[in-house]
């Protein structure tokens, strides 16, 4: 028969229930203490004696119960109440632990422990503390309910973590810590807390490391008036999944590293009066919010870099601060006059590189007349903030030429003043100054002759008007080294920005 070590608590010191959970840790069987299949913990304040275990029993296997040999030790125990503290303070705990659907009465406390692996799905919980730990595979709590804070800072999780379909804290009570602590954490897998999460109070994942994805798809975030996501210097390998997402409350991704997307699509994003969406100085693959409804209140993204921008920009809320933003690909490929809008609300004022960032992206996909339109809305806005001599400068510019991005209304203007010479000098020639040596009278070139301070065709030296039509001669002169000036002007600028 097997050799049995018997460990210093006796069996005869146990309940019923004890011993059955007591009798199958040796071997790793189940001890399953429901009444009916997926019966929930919520009301395990009510179980009796018959399926009640004290953490002490649980506490006593873990660090020095039954082995057998040949068996793995494993305990494995569902819809117990656990009464008392289960106290695994810098333990080091060789056996997996599996305590699916059961009820706590007072806080597990994990502090500095090490251990195989942990799960605690469907259970019901006033709180955790397990700061510092360390699980050598996997930590699950899914659809657990915590009355209270879940403290895992500064945690080191081999494994995945799972908290999909779990509900952390009380909906309005206020809490002077966060109802779920990973700042700092580990976690060699991935990170899932989709499903219907749902946390009511601050979620901190400040300088965590997770180097699989974080799903948070369908997870509620509810901080009114605070922060629901603190997730500053982040660092994911892949992905950060946060589809339909609903946070009230600010969504803090400051300074995060996630190269593949961030994907917001769907999302619900709300914190009136402050600051819905940060993710400032984020350098990531892609930021994704489509098919979302208008985020409540602003979007700060200055200083990130992204390799593709999806908003629509009805999705924008009324403030965003973008200066400083740079991204490779943006969407959807909207009218240049609809993205201006968007950067026309950066309460920064005016950020001539959003424009140039956005010019440049505009260019990238061939669009260059939507980029020039961009290039001409920054000097516009630019403008603004000029004093009253260089404002009316840039009027001149702007109407004339569009400031060199609308080459189409120079050659108007000057359409339009030969058309208005030609046909005034064909009514009343001017006269000529040496008859006898004179060339034949051109309306056109005369009128060119005026305009065009760099070019002669011999008519201007040639004639000379008189009265009136005389200052009109004077008048072309005037507008043709005006129009040609602001041309060179925006010409060279153009080229430039090329």
């Amino acid at each position: 028969m097997p050799r049995v070590i018997v460990a210093p608590m006796e069996i005869n010191e146990l309940t019923p229930a004890e011993r059955r959970v007591w009798e199958a840790f040796p071997c790793g069987r189940t001890v399953d203490f429901r009444e009916r299949p997926r019966e929930a913990a919520d009301h395990g304040a009510d179980w009796g004696a018959e399926r009640t275990v004290r953490a002490e029993v649980l506490q006593a296997l873990l660090l020095d119960g039954p082995r057998l040999e040949g068996q793995t030790p494993v305990l494995r125990v569902c819809g117990a109440r656990i009464s008392g503290t289960l106290d695994l303070l810098y333990a080091d705990v060789a056996s997996a632990i599996h305590l699916w659907a059961c009820f706590f009465d007072e806080w597990p406390d994990l502090y500095g422990a090490r251990l195989r692996q942990l799960n605690l799905g469907w259970s019901v919980l006033p709180g955790l503390h397990g700061n510092t730990l360390r699980i050598d595979g996997s930590l699950r709590m899914t659809g657990c309910r915590v009355r209270g804070p879940v403290r895992l800072g500064g945690a080191r999780i081999s494994g995945a973590v799972f908290l999909d379909g779990a509900e952390l804290g009380e909906a309005g009570a206020e809490l002077t810590e966060p109802v779920l602590a990973l700042n700092r954490v580990t976690i060699d897998d991935e990170l899932q807390a989709g499903g219907g999460f749902t946390a009511h109070g601050l979620v901190r994942l400040a300088g965590a490391v997770v180097a699989g994805s974080i799903t948070l798809d369908d997870a509620v975030l509810s901080n009114p008036g605070g922060t629901a996501l603190h997730a500053s210097n982040l660092s994911v390998g892949t992905d950060l999944h946060a589809m339909r997402l609903t946070a009230h409350g600010r969504v803090n991704l400051a300074g995060a590293r996630i190269p593949g997307q961030l994907n917001f699509g769907s999302a619900r994003l709300s914190n009136p009066g402050g600051v819905a969406l940060r993710a400032s100085g984020v350098v990531g693959g892609a930021l994704w919010l489509h098919g979302a409804p208008p985020v409540e209140g602003a979007i700060a993204l200055r200083g990130g870099q992204l390799g593709l921008l999806y908003i629509a920009p009805e999705t924008w809320p009324d403030r965003v601060r973008l200066d400083g933003l740079t991204y490779g690909r943006f969407g959807p490929h909207e009218p240049a006059e609809r993205w201006l809008q968007v950067l026309e609300r950066d309460t920064d004022g005016h950020v001539p590189y959003a424009y140039e960032q956005l010019a440049v992206a505009y260019r990238s996909i061939g669009d260059d007349a939507a980029a020039r339109t961009v290039q001409l809305a920054k000097l516009r806005r630019h403008r603004t903030t000029l004093p009253f001599h260089a404002r009316a400068w840039g009027h001149l510019q702007d109407a004339t030429v569009g400031y060199g991005f609308r080459p189409g209304r120079a050659a108007l203007w000057l359409l339009s003043l030969l058309l208005v010479g030609s046909v005034t000098y064909a009514v009343r020639q001017p006269r000529a100054l040496k008859p006898d040596e004179a060339p034949d009278f051109d309306p056109v070139f005369y009128t060119l002759d005026l305009l065009l301070p760099i070019v002669g065709f011999g008519q201007e030296q040639a004639y000379a008007a008189q009265g009136v039509y005389q200052s009109l001669s004077y008048a072309l002169i005037v507008m043709g080294w005006t129009l040609a000036t602001t041309i060179a002007a925006g010409v060279t600028r153009a080229i430039s920005r090329q």
